[in-house]
């Protein structure tokens, strides 16, 4: 057994624990390629051990899929006898869980060989990978994620559905106020729960909004110049507001397209550059940024198809790309425009950024910011050209200027899939083994959900066949 230099100190276990002296349970939380988090639930006792020692996880765990069901094909269950790998804590990650008691707390974890290399299939060490490139040319990505999500019944109804939880008056409505304040009253002490726990996590969660449907919520996290831990904080704000809902007997939920007839919930990524000295390569009075803006949007708007598969990773994610709908379905760029998938937004000079729209909030955002930052790493260093800015619609096949726009983004589950494994960009930052590890659980993801005969296919052939 080998002690990364990325693990934990077991100093700040022992700290924390002297600190906290209420506290009973530690959840040790591992988040998979298919975005899910999975770990230990530990005693006190054994904290600090795990700490000093890290704490043995069986690799199967790195690839199953969204169900929880191995992935034999992986050849990581059967064909190496599901070898142990060792995960260690994240530094910094220790922290209160407010919403399950005064006597537990959490803290991430990160998967490594038994050597102390990091393992290759661990999302936080994809995304490391891609920010070594950035590093070695002096470079320094600054992100920050936008959640969007539902609050809903915790309760199924009669058919297997969702719908919305009733309101203080105990009805369910079918409308509501986008940006409305009596939305925001109305899960009031949902939204109270969740700040108080991202703020014992250290989580910088800020505005929250009310989105374009009943129970859609939509919560700022703070930029951060460190991307991973930027996605720590996507991670880390899902398990809180997971947790605050079932807590207040509702549930919030992440996936991408829940109800068929109202908006689908999005994972933006927010993007600028810093130089060695801390100034923002992307800067400029113009909002169409500077040259080194231009070309970061030119390789991000060149890999979007290529990162479908990551962006959008479920049957249910491909429901949400519509016309019309404030996801984007055609690849492109706009200046203050919310029908592109990248969009330049308004603001001071130094702050010029991106936002990256493409992703749902099902995406697991680790994997979501290393494929954008491998785009904006080639862009930056091809210099690429993202052509000019698309104004107006960019849902149809030209734009409301009449110039065309970009190609249309693949809607294909099986298609995306093998346009991530064929990718050379995202191959190479990412990884061959990470790439084809992904893509090797989502084809049998996307097998097992084709080969289910749902009533749908009844009310459909059954008789008229």
């Amino acid at each position: 057994m080998v002690r990364p230099a990325t693990a934990a100190d077991p100093a700040e276990a022992t700290a924390f624990l002297a600190a906290h002296p209420e506290v009973a349970f530690v959840d040790l939380m591992y988040t998979n390629l298919a975005g899910v988090a999975r770990g230990k639930r530990l005693r006190r006792h054994e904290v600090e051990a795990a700490y000093a020692d890290g704490r043995y996880l069986p690799g199967s765990v790195l690839v199953v899929d969204i169900t929880g069901l191995d992935v034999e094909e992986s050849g990581m269950v059967w064909a190496d006898g599901d070898a142990d790998r060792l995960a260690w804590p994240v530094p910094g990650s220790l922290a209160l869980t407010p919403w399950q008691g005064a006597d537990s707390a959490t803290a991430l974890l990160s998967m490594h060989e038994l050597d102390g290399r990091p393992c290759a299939l661990d999302p936080r060490a994809i995304l490391r990978r891609v920010l070594d490139r950035f590093a070695a040319d002096g470079l320094t990505p600054v992100i920050a994620c936008e959640l969007e999500f539902y609050l809903i019944d915790a309760m199924r109804t009669a058919d297997g559905g969702i719908q919305p939880p009733p309101g203080p008056d105990g009805r369910r409505t079918g409308h509501s106020q986008v940006y409305g304040i009596a939305e925001l009253d109305g899960a009031g002490a949902f939204l109270r729960d969740v700040w108080a726990a991202c703020d014992a996590m250290g989580v910088p969660a800020g505005a929250a909004i009310a989105e374009y449907a009943p129970g859609q919520f939509e919560m700022t996290l703070a930029h951060r110049s460190d991307a991973l831990a930027a996605a720590d904080d996507a991670v880390r704000f899902k398990h809180a507001a997971k947790g605050c809902a079932a807590a207040l007997d509702r549930a919030a939920t992440f996936m991408a397209k829940p109800f068929a007839d109202r908006s689908g919930s999005g994972l933006h990524i927010h993007v600028s550059v810093d130089d060695a000295q801390g100034r923002n390569i992307f800067a400029a009075e113009s909002l169409s940024g500077t040259r080194a803006m231009r070309h970061a949007i030119g390789g991000v708007t060149a890999t979007i198809a290529d990162g479908m598969a990551i962006f959008a990773p479920n049957a249910n994610s491909y429901r949400r790309f519509r016309p019309n709908s404030y996801a984007p379905v055609r690849a492109g760029w706009g200046i203050n425009n919310r029908t592109v998938p990248v969009r330049v937004p308004a603001g001071p000079a130094a702050s010029r950024r991106f936002e990256h729209r493409v992703s749902g909030a099902d995406a697991n955002p680790y994997l979501v910011v290393a494929a954008v930052l491998a785009g904006v790493h080639d862009g930056l260093t091809r210099r690429a050209d993202p052509g000019p800015p698309t104004t107006g619609d960019g849902y149809g096949e030209t734009a409301s200027s009449g110039a065309k726009v970009g190609e249309r983004l693949p809607t294909d589950w099986a298609y995306a899939i093998e346009r991530l494994a064929r990718s050379a960009v995202l191959v190479d930052y990412l990884g061959a083994d990470a790439v084809e590890m992904f893509a090797t659980v989502k084809r049998v993801e996307h097998e097992r959900y084709t080969s289910v005969v749902t009533a749908l296919d009844y009310d459909w052939v059954l008789r008229s066949a």
